[in-house]
């Protein structure tokens, strides 16, 4: 290879590697830019926020807008009942989604690829159409507000999809560990409990944090099938704190980035096992 070749290729490799990270600080900028205005905003007064010109950086920080947030409104039985709600539903959809997608995986039956275009079909469908059949089932059966009716529609919307993933991990893993554990004595429950789940550790993780994260942030089946206020998640808290005349940004921000903070540790802590069984999940099946 000759110098103004080697030179040139140094040259394609530097410029690539400056658009990449320039791509990369704007996409940061992109996504940072929101959360930290609202965190400026949430250390402001009343009177600071609203002032012009606006002011990025609070002249006098004070945390009054988080003390109020917890006074003024139930955010802690708002936190508690949205925590019994995204953990119920993901758990839920995780076990029920993991046996099913280890049946199809493993097992072939009569309706078998129908009942996977079903659950595929389910995704396709958007749920403003269907709000109103729960809302009437629900209601029906006296679940309407209850966490119980809204962990229901959450697992019906996850579970597709748990079991989507679920499916295209297991059929990642070699069938040949079934055949020896079925070898060994071992019954089915067996080999999937002590065999297939310690393996699927990544789908399971990614399938978990799926149905945890609809959970936690959605406020559209909430707001439909929940009415009183000792029944509200953390979302609709944050609806709900503005006001017909008045919005108090602070503690709006405030709320809603407290409100956040569960869902950004939790990914923080599961990111390798998240996008380890995404990549699995999706490459296979």
């Amino acid at each position: 290879m000759s110098p103004a070749s080697s030179t040139s290729n140094r040259h394609e490799r530097r410029l690539d590697a400056v658009m990449s990270y320039g791509l990369l600080i704007l996409s940061a900028i992109f996504a940072l830019f929101p959360v930290a205005w609202m965190l400026s905003t949430s250390l402001k007064s009343e009177s600071e926020a609203l002032s012009l010109p606006i002011r990025w950086i609070p002249q006098q920080p004070t945390l009054g807008a988080y003390v109020e947030m917890w006074t003024l409104k139930p955010f802690g039985l708002y936190f508690w009942n949205s925590i019994v709600v995204s953990g119920v539903t993901a758990v839920l959809s995780t076990v029920v989604g993991a046996l099913a997608g280890y049946g199809f995986s493993r097992f072939r039956f009569r309706g078998r690829t129908s009942l996977l275009a079903f659950f595929l079909a389910t995704q396709m469908i958007s749920g403003v159409l269907v709000i109103g059949p729960y809302f009437q089932i629900l209601a029906a059966i006296e679940l309407y507000n209850t966490l119980t009716g809204l962990v229901i529609a959450y697992v019906t919307i996850c579970l597709p999809f748990a079991a989507w993933m679920s499916k295209g991990y297991f059929d990642s893993i070699p069938k040949e560990l079934d055949e020896a554990g079925l070898v060994d004595g071992a019954s089915r429950l067996q080999i999937f409990l002590r065999i297939i789940c310690p393996i699927a550790v990544p789908g399971t993780v990614s399938t978990l944090l799926f149905a945890f994260l609809l959970a936690w942030q959605d406020l559209l089946w909430a707001l439909c099938l929940i009415s009183i206020d000792e029944k509200r998640t953390v979302t609709l808290g944050v609806a709900f704190s503005v006001g017909e005349f008045i919005v108090k940004w602070p503690m709006l921000t405030a709320a809603s980035l407290i409100g956040s903070l569960p869902t950004i540790l939790l990914y923080l802590f599961l990111q390798r096992y998240y996008v380890e069984g995404l990549a699995r999940g999706a490459v296979k099946g």
